[in-house]
């Protein structure tokens, strides 16, 4: 027989209701791939895949207003490695940082009273990763160690600061939505406050700006829609202060950078989004919403495509995908020709049923995909979308003026091979390709498809509805029932339904709609079956409708208990159900007990009416039962022997023994034996009855004297020997049966409400409940264990309490949340990988360090086989099995999809290097195999071309490089020069459009010369009207523009004079009179000496060549690398760009990522450097298959370098960088892919070869050795 274990340890949890209304903006999706969500005080940790509650964090004393994940944008090592970390702000002022794994506060912060406004990790930094940015009322931001919890600066603003948002492309910048505008920061450091107040610009609305009364032509038609709200905002943001009747100063909902295109800026209003061009400080677009359209709540823009998330009043989620600048040649329409950006709706999901009640609070989206959006609803629902692409023509519709979207024509990166394996749908840039984004049209032989999107709703969360609730535990585990046992919670609400609740998993077993009316009262009467009752609103009367219903859980057949009883008549108070589930009790209000029969559903005794009033009542545990079935047994044994002879009764005596102990076993009641048993119960002058019922008898027994000491008696409890009694003035007396002795505990906690005592035998805990909180007692020693009490450990009221196990009480509260706490009733916090979860979740967060980097690596790199597997027990892993089986769950929980992709023959080291990290949710990994995985292939590519250009081949059509292969432009100056200058001659040409003030004007006209673009330069400055004051200036500047090409003499003077203006503080006219003479290199090396280095880059990506190009570029990179700025992690994006490969391998195994600090340990540079290493020899590895060469020579494509990669010292490098990883995966317990690694790193590898396979007979001869030889071959 297969032993039957039953998993009875029950994890401390809380089931979540409905939200408060401070909770509105308390959800965060991190990049670790959870959400957190404020409920109340409570912070739930949800996996939105499984659509589970994974951990719930209690610590906070007042509602959650902010959530914020931390960031991933840092190297993962042994010191610094994968960790869940969260901070939480509250409406009283604490900040507290989780470590939501254990389920503890890592460090509390506390400045001041009042509700935290906003939080930010400062992620774009490489100085550390612990900085914490919070602002708290009424005007000051604070910069956190969110490590530590101490105040490293704090600054005060003029107006009250709403929130604040962060420029994604340079840390330097912030916006603070305050009160009365906004105000723009230039020179945030986290290593001292801003010196300035910043730049104040005012918000003029929307609905009051001038161009709103300029009356249109008569034979213009009323524009609609999106043209309407253009109209009104010609001009939106002015350094002046607007009048009160012309601006509602709250109408701006919202504020955010646009992370998909430098210095956009989107501004949210009720109806209309507004995209604002910060350079010009002008509206360059508008998503407006028609009059019968519903209102905006929240607006998420996508850095992967320009692209919206909006969120409205009805619970619906939009996307709006940005549509192409390109104007139509043919088309007739003069307000055509006005570029703009226009949003297009491609994708809205069903809205929810909005109530007084039920309302949208927040919308978050995956932050790494972007392609899952999670809405919270008012009443504790989350529901979880997901983005769908389904390929297929749409029907054409002209009037909709859409484009049609295609799918891109690359996968991680990398053009999808003929057979290869990919998924769709993995994120929003694997759905959508560039086409529409650069406003091109895919060529015939091009194998994109068009695409059309859709949302499906993938999980749901459901809260507990609105309290009150009443508890009851199913009856406890005994040694019985322990085979189909379910720890099963019934929880009554106020709706009339009943939910049942498995505890083992925290999942909502049934719900059932038991009752028109709210339930007061459950009690079980089987594991599987209860009685519930409920009571309707008096009358004029004072008389109800009573509901008193028995459920069967498996079925969930209801039927009234008491049948056609129940109409007006008074309520029910309270029914008790005898231990043996025999016999029940109803008490009424004003109205004599009834007395039934569980077992047949009858009647047996309605008191009389003078029968006193029942004020509290408990069923005793003792019966007669045991002793019944004795005398039962040995009359049957005696009927048995009977019918044998004395001959056969040896044989069969034990046999018959046997079958009856079985009957008996099997059924109890169906021998129609009735017990005795006993409840006692108090009247109203405390006076104690006892009464004894068997079968249909019911007899009086003693009555025990009111004590004087006692109050109004209000509840009872009976275990064992101890009987209990709780008065309305908070007195506790505890009665020992056996030793007749009785003790009174004055509690000073006022009306004692409820009490019950624990199971198990011989557990003698008492849970005690009153108006303020609760106690838990024991009653052998007559003294308090722990005790809750609302204002002093916790915020909340007790409504309702129960025992789920022999040490675990569960607590209903009036913030609708049910706890199960230990018995000290300390936290509901729990450590996640202890939990039993009904779905594994895929998060390598929860492993140890070292599991999760062997996790990694394990699906990174597998070259020791000659195929790739999914099995960490198919390896040489030397680790305890525990951790093998956790690494193996965590393979196990991916879905069917990605493992046959990561299984795929075809799949690319460089496309599973994107893949894993974006599966890791790892920022700083994903962002360098983007741009790494771009220029490698891109420099490869041409190369190729070179070389085949140089033997005079025909280039092959499949190596051409196609047109839409570019990097996206969120990628800013790391973009090829082509496709940047595209871009930004696209958006100087709509800032000329939307050009509405001569400032405007100038602006445009000093960039179309920075752009080359000469002639319409020209033409703006001659737009300067003659009373303007630069009329002249502007004048003799297009005189100078334009003579500038036909008189090459007057360069040097020209030369000169820009030299003599840059050095007297004119730098933007002295650049742009070098510019004019084609001096653009010198104009960027003026621009660096001043400190101008992004302006520098963006002029040198739209002006320079390539050569002179990087030049500048690389003297951008080194100062990066500078102590005073710290941004290593950019400088080695910007070599990448620039295919400087080798010299980002040396930076990276210089431990360039490391703090510059002189008091880190040894082992620690050890960690970061075999990480960093790691990434060097993917880089090698990686080149391998994209050039199609089996050598290392092949590794470093590009003209970064001088000399092949056989010179001494990229040689060495490589082999540093393959015995450094070799030591980490040695280190990580993976011994075979160790031996590998340092099999190639020649001689320096010998060594470890040695004591890896020490104590094995000699050195085994490890794989890879032909690769090394090849290698040695192209160095000779």
């Amino acid at each position: 027989m297969i032993p039957y274990t039953v998993n009875i340890k029950l994890a401390a949890r809380t089931l979540t209701g409905t939200l408060n209304l401070q909770n509105k903006t308390a959800v965060d999706w991190g990049v670790q791939g959870l959400i957190a969500q404020g409920c109340h005080s409570s912070i739930l940790i949800i996996d939105p895949k499984t659509s589970q509650t994974i951990q719930v964090l209690e610590k906070h004393k007042a509602n959650v207003v902010k959530v914020r994940w931390s960031r991933e944008n840092y190297y993962h090592n042994l010191s610094s490695p994968y960790c869940l970390r969260l901070a939480s702000g509250d409406a009283s002022g604490k900040i507290i940082v989780w470590d939501v794994v254990s389920g503890t506060a890592h460090c509390e912060i506390q400045e001041h009273s009042k509700p935290i406004q906003d939080l930010e990790w400062l992620w774009n930094q490489d100085a550390s990763r612990d900085l914490l940015l919070a602002v708290h009322p009424p005007n000051y931001i604070v910069l956190w160690n969110g490590d530590t919890g101490t105040k490293l600066w704090k600054k005060s603003y003029a107006e009250n600061i709403l929130s604040f948002s962060f420029d994604p492309f340079d840390p330097s910048n912030m916006a603070l939505l305050t009160s009365e505008g906004i105000v723009f920061i230039t020179d945030f450091s986290y290593s001292k406050p801003p010196g300035s107040a910043g730049k104040k610009v005012y918000i003029a609305s929307p609905h009051a700006s001038p161009a709103h009364t300029k009356p249109a032509p008569a034979a213009t038609p009323a524009p609609t829609g999106a043209k309407k709200a253009l109209n009104k905002v010609k001009v939106l943001i002015t350094n002046e202060k607007p009048t009160t009747e012309a601006v509602t100063l709250n109408d701006c909902l919202q504020l955010s950078y646009l992370p998909s295109k430098r210095n956009h800026m989107l501004l949210l209003y009720p109806r209309e989004i507004l995209i604002l061009d910060l350079e010009l400080s002008q509206t360059v677009g508008v998503v407006a919403i028609e009059r019968s359209g519903v209102a905006f709540v929240q607006v998420i823009p996508c850095a992967q495509r320009d692209a919206l998330y909006c969120l409205h009043e009805n619970g619906c989620i939009t996307l709006r995908v940005c549509r192409s600048t390109t104007v139509p040649e043919d088309t007739s329409d003069p307000e055509q020709n006005v570029q703009e950006l226009v949003y297009d709706l491609r994708s809205q999901c069903d809205a929810i049923r909005v109530t007084k009640t039920v309302r949208p609070y927040r919308m978050v989206i995956c932050p790494i995909n972007e392609n899952n959006a999670a809405l919270t609803v008012s009443d504790g629902r989350v529901m979880l979308w997901e983005l769908k692409a389904h390929t297929g023509r749409a029907p054409t519709n002209q009037s909709s003026g859409l484009s049609p979207l295609y799918t891109p024509v690359s996968f991680c990166g990398s053009r999808l091979g003929p057979n290869q394996k990919r998924i769709q749908d993995l994120s929003l840039n694997s759905m959508i390709g560039q086409t529409l984004i650069a406003g091109e049209v895919p060529p015939p032989s091009s194998n994109q498809q068009e695409v059309q999107l859709k949302f499906l709703l993938t999980g749901l969360l459901s809260g507990l509805p609105l309290p009150p609730f009443a508890l009851r535990m199913c009856p406890p585990l005994t040694t019985k029932n322990i085979n189909h046992y379910q720890p099963l919670l019934a929880i009554g609400t106020s709706n009339g339904s009943v939910l049942v609740y498995n505890l083992t998993s925290g999942l909502l077993h049934k719900e059932l709609s038991v009752h028109s009316c709210e339930v007061r009262g459950i009690e079980w009467v089987s594991l599987t079956s209860f009685l519930s009752f409920a009571t309707s609103a008096p009358n004029n009367m004072g008389l109800v409708r009573n509901e008193l219903q028995h459920v069967d859980l498996p079925t969930g057949r209801c039927f009234a208990f008491r049948g056609e009883r129940g109409n007006d008549e008074p309520p029910i108070e309270m029914i008790k159900v005898s231990h043996l589930k025999q016999y029940l009790v109803v008490v009424f209000r004003d109205k004599p007990l009834e007395l039934w029969d569980i077992r047949t559903g009858t009647l047996l005794r309605e008191m009389a009416k003078n029968f006193p009033t029942v004020t509290a009542l408990e069923w005793s545990p003792s019966h007669n039962l045991k002793s019944l079935k004795k005398k039962q047994m040995a009359a049957r044994e005696a009927i048995a022997r009977q019918t044998v002879s004395d001959a056969e009764q040896s044989s069969v005596e034990s046999s018959v023994i046997s079958l009856l102990q079985d009957a008996e076993s099997k059924s109890e009641t169906s021998q129609a034996i009735s017990a005795r048993e006993h409840f006692v119960f108090t009247d109203t002058d405390g006076q104690v009855y006892h009464i004894t019922v068997e079968g249909n008898t019911v007899k009086d027994g003693a009555r025990i004297p009111p004590d004087g000491s006692m109050g109004s008696i209000a509840c009872i409890a009976w275990k064992g020997d101890t009987l209990v009694l709780g008065d309305v003035d908070g007195n506790l007396n505890f009665w020992d049966l056996k030793a007749r002795l009785s003790r009174g505990i004055p509690t000073h906690r006022g009306w004692v409400k409820k009490i019950r005592f624990a199971p198990g035998k011989g557990n003698q805990k008492l849970l005690v409940m009153y108006t303020d909180g609760a106690e838990v007692w024991d009653t052998k020693e007559v003294q308090m264990v722990s005790s809750i009490r609302i204002g002093r450990n916790v915020n909340y009221r007790i409504l309702d309490i129960d025992w789920c196990t022999s040490d675990k009480v569960v607590l209903a509260s009036d913030d609708g949340c049910i706890r199960v706490l230990e018995m000290a009733m300390k936290s509901a916090s729990y450590r996640m990988d202890e939990q039993d979860l009904t779905d594994s979740v895929w998060c390598p967060y929860l492993l140890m360090p070292r599991a999760s980097l062997t996790l990694k690596a394990f699906l990174l790199l597998q070259p020791w086989s000659g195929t790739f597997t999914m099995d960490i027990t198919q390896v040489d892993y030397n680790e305890k099995v525990e951790i093998k089986g956790l690494i193996q769950e965590q393979l196990n929980s991916l879905s069917n999809d990605m493992k046959s992709v990561l299984l795929d023959p075809e799949l690319s080291l460089l496309q599973r290097c994107l893949l894993v990290s974006r599966l890791f949710g790892d920022e700083s990994d994903l962002n360098f195999w983007t741009v790494a995985s771009h220029y490698l292939q891109s420099f490869a590519q041409a190369r190729q071309l070179s070389l085949s250009a140089a033997e005079g081949q025909a280039q092959n059509e499949g190596t051409q490089q196609s047109p839409h292969n570019h990097l996206d432009i969120c990628h800013d100056v790391l973009c090829e020069s082509s496709y940047f200058q595209k871009f930004q001659l696209d958006r100087v040409h709509l800032q000329e459009v939307k050009r509405s003030s001569y400032e405007h004007t100038k602006k445009c006209a000093d960039q179309l010369l920075l752009l080359g673009q000469t002639d319409r330069a020209v033409q703006l400055l001659l737009e300067t009207s003659a009373d303007n004051s630069s009329y002249y200036c502007d004048s003799l500047k297009a005189c100078l523009v334009t003579t500038i090409t036909s008189s090459g003499p007057s360069q040097s003077t020209i030369k000169l004079v820009a030299t003599n203006m840059i050095a007297n503080g004119k730098l933007a006219e002295g650049v742009q009179l070098l510019c004019l003479i084609d001096k653009a290199a010198d104009a960027c090396r003026y621009l660096q000496t001043y400190g101008e280095w992004n302006r520098a880059a963006w002029l040198a990506k739209v002006r320079l060549n390539p050569a002179e190009s990087s030049d500048v570029l690389k003297r951008w990179a080194e100062h990066l690398c500078s102590p005073q700025v710290n941004q290593k992690s950019k400088a080695i994006m910007v070599l990448l760009s620039l295919g400087c490969f080798y010299k980002v391998g040396e930076m990276l195994h210089r431990k360039a990522f490391s703090r510059e600090s002189s008091h880190i340990e040894l082992d620690r540079h050890q960690d970061d450097r075999v990480d960093v290493c790691s990434r060097i020899r993917d880089i090698k590895t990686g080149m391998m298959p994209v050039c199609d060469n089996s050598s290392l020579s092949s590794s470093f494509p590009g003209r970064c370098l001088s000399r092949p990669p056989s010179s001494p010292g990229q040689y060495e490098l490589i082999e540093a960088a393959f015995l450094d990883y070799a030591r980490l995966l040695r280190q990580l317990g993976l011994r075979e892919g160790a031996a590998l690694w340092a099999s190639r790193a020649g001689s320096a590898g010998e060594q470890l070869m040695e004591e890896l396979f020490q104590g094995e007979g000699g050195v085994a001869e490890a794989p890879g050795e032909e690769e090394v030889e090849l290698c040695k071959e192209s160095t000779e």
